[in-house]
């Protein structure tokens, strides 16, 4: 198909593309390996983007592409052993409590589904590397697109690569500056090294010659598993010749040329084929131009509610991004310094760019950010890239509240109503209760039964819990009552599961979970035993305490009164946290040697990040214990994780230690973070991201404890003592806009209000107005200002 207005972009839209340095991760030469590649996506359909000169290779990635179908795993027989399981566990008999857990409750299979790639989009240009001049690659956060630039033979090429939401396409813009050098090939396949692997999951490619288009059909593989296709179809100006030789797509003697790319999967429609021909053709019906327009539009409408921008440019931030990056590795680099503020920023946008393009709340089935997000490139990837509920999925939401994109968070809603039904099975069958649980991993599917054969992690339900805190948290920021009628039946029915469950303890006096286990983690009885399964660990305790709390308030808010009663009573009921020998904050209710005192996770924190129940505020004693703890982790090598490191600057934030925050950060940058700012475990895991994102943006606004804090763990070091911020969000609400100077918040301060609550923040002698200059009533107590709001009214507090 030819395009009828090919010259320039249009006034408008060159205007979009403006340049923002401060919102640019550039690099000097093409991606040789993923790990240096850089993301589009539009929620649903993503890319990771090489830049070659010749041969350039887009790996693509659809959501729903998973091995294998729907299948109910769930061991039947476990409730009747569970009053024994019990009983060993009670009794500490760890070997024969272990053999009966594997016995009579994982399941069969032991493993969950897994994700797929897509397939490659391959484009062969013939261009020698060696002799192009000026290249440059660049993500630009400011218009979510992808940007390859050089100059080859008196002609400069560009190649512009995008995910649009709205029309469902990966779009590429191909230009000469010299009318009818563009030459290329353009093809599919979904090889990637070894055709024995690959060939039995790709059904073949049908060509549309008269269109201009590719259709690649693929079965990812596994009984019950989605069809899927993804389609190319190529655009070009009036004066290009174009051919369809054997699957491939041969463009001769263009200056403008599109590559629209779509992908669908019987997850969502009945024909996948037809319905990539579908989409594509509406493409070409919008236009090229309007493709651009409304893709931006769209994106930026989220992108641009947040703004941050800390401390000055300098000589670093001039830097291609992979030698920035690569000053925080240096061997005399000091963790406690930051001499590149700029991208402590950039990388908090480029956060909330990765959580636009993985997580959209899409008109049909939308799926959260899986442990990659949507962007892989193996057939069997680390974790099967499922959903983990023990902490990466929440962490991959850790930042979509404060950082005001919290549409985001719709497909976790989604996939969490399914869980609820699935669950109910798995409750019954493996413990005799109501309601619904899941264990550590989910699915495409929502499989809720346990998953894998690893003691330390198989058996644990908190899961669910911690996700529909999400649902609370949710509301909180958003003031959104209508999520809560939503989702109502999903939470009530997971506390149902929970009052069936827990167990009194062996003196009477409290209620705990059993079995239990600490996620993944290991601790050792006195006759040097190794054990996982026990009674109540900490984080069990912790998350039940926030959960049963949060459905107490919502049961207010909504007028409802079933389960209230015995979900007060049970509240009461659960042990406090405790201290132990060495001051610490123990994992167990007991205090056992640990196995690996360096472990990864820190799950008894839970209670001070995420959750709100530790405060330097309201419970000093606690929250000393939580630094013993980190100081302990960390002098064993804790936080060796990249998605590690970013909870314990978050840990370290909510005990307003800036200073030890940062050094965190600094590890983060230098030893977890690929050269295209993705995190590592290793290897690639996206939570990280999201939760190091979270963890910057906590330095600098708080609201957990009912009052909004600006600048509360703001570290010492001078490149961060001025900046600004706005369209943070806080709970209650609110949507705040703020400078500081010299580490001291300047005035005025703007809050938006939301949802028309009351504001309490903490700012001294000072006055409140409305935006049109009114004066507002307000009560000062303690430096924390007290004012009533209205929905969608601006304040001013100078």
């Amino acid at each position: 198909m030819r395009w009828k207005n090919p010259g320039c972009l249009t006034p408008s839209a060159a205007a979009i593309m403006a340049p923002h340095p401060e919102l640019r991760l550039w690099y000097d030469k093409p991606a040789l390996q993923w790990e240096e590649a850089l993301p589009v996506g539009n929620g649903r359909l993503g890319a990771m983007i090489f830049g070659d000169t010749n041969v350039d290779t887009m790996i693509l990635n659809e959501d729903s592409v998973w091995y294998g179908g729907q299948i109910d795993r769930c061991s039947k027989d476990g409730h009747k052993h569970l009053a024994k399981l019990r009983e060993l566990i009670r009794n500490g008999r760890q070997v024969e409590a272990e053999k009966l857990a594997e016995l009579a409750f994982f399941s069969s299979p032991l493993g969950q589904r897994h994700y797929e790639p897509l397939a490659n989009c391959i484009i062969e240009f013939g261009h020698d590397l060696g002799k192009a001049t000026n290249y440059r690659r660049e993500l630009d956060l400011s218009n979510a697109s992808v940007d390859v630039h050089y100059d080859l033979d008196n002609a400069t090429y560009t190649r512009s690569t995008f995910a649009s939401f709205p029309d469902e396409v990966l779009a590429t813009r191909l230009t000469s500056s010299v009318p009818g050098k563009l030459s290329f090939t353009a093809s599919l396949d979904r090889m990637n090294g070894d055709p024995m692997d690959f060939n039995s999951y790709h059904d073949g490619v049908t060509a549309i010659s008269d269109d201009n288009t590719l259709v690649l059909h693929l079965t990812p593989g596994g009984v019950g598993s989605n069809r899927a296709a993804t389609a190319i179809k190529v655009i070009v100006d009036g004066n290009a010749i174009v051919e369809m030789v054997n699957n491939h797509i041969v463009v001769k003697n263009a200056q403008t040329a599109w590559i629209l790319c779509a992908a669908h999967s019987t997850f969502r429609t009945q024909d996948p084929a037809q319905e990539c021909v579908d989409t594509l053709e509406a493409c070409t019906k919008v236009g090229m131009d309007n493709l651009w327009k409304r893709h931006y539009e769209d994106y930026s409408s989220n992108f641009n509610m947040l703004s941050i921008s800390l401390g000055k440019a300098n000589e670093q931030s001039r830097l291609s991004t992979d030698k920035r990056l690569a000053a925080f590795s240096e061997p005399n680099h000091d963790r406690h310094s930051l001499d590149d503020p700029g991208l402590i920023a950039l990388y908090y946008q480029y956060g909330r760019y990765l959580l636009l393009s993985s997580s959209r709340n899409g008109p049909n089935r939308p799926l959260p950010a899986n442990l990659q997000g949507i962007w892989g490139t193996l057939m069997q990837p680390a974790w099967g890239a499922r959903f983990t509920t023990n902490i990466n999925l929440q962490m991959n939401y850790w930042l979509v509240n404060t950082g005001n994109i919290s549409s985001c968070e719709v497909p976790l809603f989604d996939i969490l109503e399914r869980l609820a039904e699935r669950g109910k099975d798995v409750a019954q069958s493996l413990y005799g209760c109501r309601g619904w649980c899941v264990h550590s991993n989910t699915d495409i599917w929502a499989d809720c039964a346990p998953v894998d054969k690893w003691m330390p992690a198989t058996l644990w339900t908190l899961g669910g819990p911690w996700l529909c805190l999400h649902i609370w948290e949710h509301y909180l920021f958003n003031g959104d009552r209508s999520i809560l009628e939503r989702m109502y039946k999903v939470y009530k029915e997971a506390v149902q599961f929970y009052l069936d469950f827990l167990v009194e303890s062996c003196d009477g006096q409290y209620v705990v979970t059993s079995p239990s286990l600490s996620p993944e983690n290991t601790f050792i009885l006195k006759n040097g035993t190794q054990g996982h399964l026990c009674e109540g660990s900490t984080i069990d305790i912790q998350i039940l305490h926030a959960f049963f709390t949060a459905f107490l308030e919502i049961s207010t808010i909504l007028d409802k009164s079933d389960l209230v009663l015995e979900t007060q009573t049970t509240l009461g009921k659960l042990p406090p946290m405790q201290v132990g020998s060495q001051g610490q904050l123990l994992e167990w209710q007991e205090e056992y040697e640990e196995a690996e005192p360096g472990h990864r996770h820190t799950s008894h924190l839970w209670g001070l990040y995420p959750g709100n129940l530790i405060s330097p505020n309201t419970t000093p004693q606690l929250a000393d214990a939580a630094k013993v703890t980190l100081h302990t982790r960390t002098q064993h090598g804790g936080g060796h994780t990249g998605w590690s490191r970013t909870w314990m600057i978050n840990l370290w934030a909510r005990l307003l230690d800036g200073d030890e925050a940062l050094f965190h950060i600094n590890s983060l940058l230098g030893h977890s973070t690929m050269p295209n700012l993705l995190d590592i475990h290793p290897p690639f895991q996206i939570d990280g991201n999201f939760g190091g994102a979270a963890g910057i943006m906590e330095l600098f606004v708080q609201s957990h404890e009912n009052v909004i804090r600006l600048l509360p763990a703001i570290p010492s070091v001078s490149s961060l003592e001025d900046g600004h911020i706005n369209g943070v969000c806080a709970r209650g609400g609110f949507e705040i806009g703020f400078s500081w100077t010299g580490g001291k918040v300047d005035l005025p301060v703007k809050i938006k209000s939301r949802a028309g609550h009351k504001c309490a923040i903490q700012l001294s002698s000072c006055e409140v107005y409305r935006e049109d200059g009114t004066a507002v009533t307000h009560v000062v107590k303690e430096d924390v200002i007290y004012f009533d709001t209205a929905i969608d009214t601006t304040y001013v507090i100078r």
